[in-house]
């Protein structure tokens, strides 16, 4: 296949990837950015595969922040396109737009990720691995930088989670798209047929894995403004997993 920079691919919304709203849950659609994002860095010379044979290196996903317009909806169609900007000295920034089946955009994202050392678990310099950018794209999704998120009031616990087998990927490791399922379930099911999220912005700092158990807590000191604060805290190592920030409004 041709190298591009720009890639895209068509997805169908399926019963699966819904909520009881028939939305798309967040959850899938991190997984698709996550399944575009592998497709696109294959695209370039370095896949997953790739990667691991050639440097014993994983992606990590570091930060990412979701836009929504609207969710789309069961049997529906959709297209994603993303690409990537120049690399920095250790984030390669990925964007993307989800378009409907006429072409409208209704979710635009911005993420940054790194290369890890799978052994050393320790971060490699974006000029280690080689990445062919055919024609690069300077203009962004959103025009926002993805900056560390922290809380602004005192915290309250939601619920604990103990991670399992539905939880991690083929790295051992809680999938980055679980964190968004955790995030959403801090939501009784009346506020969800009520609200919806309009933003979303993760920080992914830790890593879980099987049998960790996470205390998910949440600070809505600014509620007036329709932002909540949310973090995931490691109960035997306090260590915080995610720092999360949801901007909510009405669902019409």
């Amino acid at each position: 296949m041709e190298a591009v920079t720009l890639f895209k691919k068509k997805y169908h919304i399926d019963l699966r990837d819904v909520d009881f709203k028939k939305d798309l849950k967040l959850s899938v659609l991190f997984s698709y950015f996550q399944d575009i994002a592998s497709e696109a860095a294959a695209n370039l010379g370095a896949g997953i595969d790739l990667l691991e044979k050639e440097h014993n290196a994983l992606w990590i996903l570091m930060r990412i922040r979701v836009d929504i317009a609207r969710l789309p909806k069961w049997d529906e169609d959709i297209t994603i396109e993303t690409w990537p900007l120049e690399p920095k000295r250790l984030e390669f920034d990925r964007d993307y737009l989800v378009r409907d089946r006429n072409g409208e955009v209704i979710v635009r994202a911005i993420s940054a990720w790194v290369v890890m050392d799978k052994k050393e678990r320790k971060l490699k310099r974006a000029s280690s691995i080689s990445l062919n950018y055919p024609s690069p794209i300077e203009e962004r999704a959103i025009d926002s930088k993805l900056g560390k998120l922290k809380n602004t009031g005192i915290m309250e616990t939601a619920y604990k989670r103990v991670i399992g087998y539905s939880d991690v990927d083929f790295n051992g490791y809680l999938n980055n798209s679980k964190y968004v399922d955790f995030i959403m379930d801090c939501f009784p099911i009346e506020a969800h047929k009520r609200m919806g999220a309009k933003t979303i912005e993760v920080n992914f700092i830790n890593e879980a894995l099987p049998g960790d158990v996470i205390i998910l807590n949440i600070d809505t000191s600014a509620t007036g403004s329709n932002k909540l604060y949310i973090e995931g805290v490691n109960e035997e190592s306090q260590k915080t997993v995610f720092r999360a920030q949801v901007k909510i409004g009405e669902i019409h």
